[in-house]
């Protein structure tokens, strides 16, 4: 892990992921892309304004990287759903065809929790075994599910390549500002009337995972969420917020309604999201745990509340 790529490198998980690697003196080089500018500026780092559409190889080649970290993904909810797919299907399998063109030794992709699906019959918790089925009514879900499947083709079309599959809960602390985290912290928060506990990973942990794997040349797929759980109350109130239930149906239509008239100081998802607070969807992280001998820094509870504490002092 001397020269390291990174896609979306200007986007949350990524910049957190370049300030590590910055300081470690087995990285010689890191070089990214991304549609804007990255807010850091590092001496180890080249940036490259590209799509993850765009041609890549000849700057993995040019750069002789051995280490490529792809987290290039639209996240927050967007109406155009064929560009959100084209974006993240079809950008993932231009960074595939330039990893296998350039040789490159080792590939890590910031996968998701919600590849599993929300789902009322999941397994509890949700282990690497359990099946990746998503949720085809929504476009995050639902691409992650495939893209997964394009990396299972990928690797046996690529076996020199180690290849490391991360699929984390929700990422919460300082960073954390996502449709969820800006639902969160409204005065006055919409919630269905029946909800599930929460699994978070505290940025710090999910960054040093990364790490760890990469160090590791670790391959294969690997659950990320911290030990317990955080409940829809809990969210709210740590805020200092008010929580409003509505019977699902009629939050269902609310949000619909809501997503289709653009009102986004209503609600920045669209209706079929409302099951991922709807079912449980718990990873195991038994065996990231085994792996790397890993001991979380915290628990999904400590996450949030360092989360709710930054957004308080602010």
């Amino acid at each position: 892990m001397e020269r390291v790529f990174i896609t979306g490198a200007s986007g949350y998980i990524a910049g957190k992921l370049l300030s590590l690697l910055s300081g470690k003196t087995e990285v010689k080089q890191i070089v990214g892309i991304d549609i804007k500018e990255p807010s850091i500026s590092l001496e180890k780092f080249t940036f490259y304004k590209k799509d993850v559409r765009e041609p890549v190889d000849h700057i993995l080649k040019d750069h002789d990287i051995d280490t490529v970290v792809h987290t290039a993904y639209i996240v927050p909810p967007i109406h155009d759903e064929k560009l959100m797919e084209d974006v993240n299907v079809n950008g993932t399998r231009n960074i595939l065809s330039a990893c296998s063109e350039a040789g490159v030794k080792q590939l890590l992709y910031t996968s998701s929790a919600t590849a599993y699906g929300f789902h009322p019959d999941n397994d509890h918790p949700l282990t690497e075994d359990s099946p990746l089925r998503g949720n085809d009514d929504f476009t995050y879900s639902k691409t992650k599910k495939e893209i997964e499947g394009i990396f299972s083709e990928f690797v046996t079309a690529n076996p020199e390549i180690a290849v490391t599959i991360i699929r984390p809960a929700f990422v919460v602390g300082p960073g954390f500002d996502d449709p969820l985290a800006r639902h969160l912290r409204k005065k006055v928060v919409l919630l269905p009337s029946n909800t599930q506990p929460f699994q978070f990973v505290h940025e710090d942990d999910l960054i040093e995972i990364i790490y760890l794997l990469l160090k590791k040349g670790a391959a294969g797929a690997f659950n990320v969420g911290a030990d317990g759980t955080v409940t829809s109350d809990e969210t709210v109130g740590l805020l200092g917020n008010i929580q409003v239930r509505l019977p699902f149906h009629l939050m269902y239509l609310l949000t619909g309604l809501a997503w289709n008239l653009r009102l986004s100081f209503i609600t920045e998802f669209p209706g079929p999201a409302l099951n991922m607070a709807r079912y449980s969807w718990v990873v195991s992280n038994e065996k990231l745990k085994e792996e790397l001998n890993y001991q979380y820094k915290y628990t999904s509870l400590e996450a949030y509340r360092d989360f709710a504490e930054y957004v308080k002092r602010r």
